[in-house]
């Protein structure tokens, strides 16, 4: 009798295993995706830092690095294993905000926009999510992400309002953006 109910969990146990897992890849895919972002904005100044647009930039960037800083705190207190793409999201995001940049600041402007459009309906995803998991307590992770994905909303609506817009190609260069920002965001929430 003992060997049959070794395996068998109960319903709590299962929900626990549930949001650990949903824990797992929230942490992870976000701690990525703000690595990413890190990237992008430091390749973004090394090109226009000294333009008009380095200040709208760095400003922006600063937020990163604090929403970095804290999904580093959060990857050791869940004890999450980061993604093991990390060194192709570093190359892969200054390469992405270099590259936007040299077409100039409204294409780096319009990748802000693409990325930061899907950072938030990500985000909005998440906290769908773990509201609904009836296992799920930290108030704390939960207004975290909230945070984040209204100042992510921010570097959004900054973007546009500086001409993103008006970069050449728009709809084309941001759509290949979020389609990479979606892609990434899959593959980080498993590897």
């Amino acid at each position: 009798m003992l060997q049959i109910t070794r395996g068998v969990h109960t319903g709590r146990e299962l929900l626990a295993q549930r949001c650990s897992k949903l824990i797992d890849s929230v942490i992870r895919v976000d701690h990525a995706g703000e690595l990413g972002a890190n990237q992008i904005y430091r390749g973004q100044m090394a090109i226009l830092g000294h333009t008009k647009a380095g200040k709208t930039i760095q400003h922006m960037w600063e937020q990163e690095k604090a929403h970095k800083e804290e999904f580093d705190r959060l990857i050791n207190k869940y004890r999450v294993r980061p993604t093991a793409l990390l060194p192709f999201w570093n190359v892969a995001g200054f390469a992405l905000g270099a590259g936007t940049a040299l077409l100039g600041e409204k294409a780096a402007m319009a990748c802000t926009v693409a990325v930061e459009s899907v950072i938030v309906e990500h985000y909005n995803d998440q906290l769908r999510k773990l509201m609904d998991d009836p296992s799920f307590t930290d108030k704390e992770l939960l207004d975290t992400i909230q945070r984040f994905r209204d100042e992510e909303q921010e570097h959004h609506d900054t973007g546009i309002e500086h001409g993103a817009e008006q970069a050449p190609f728009y709809r084309a260069l941001t759509d290949v953006i979020k389609f990479g920002c979606r892609t990434a965001i899959k593959i980080a929430e498993k590897v």
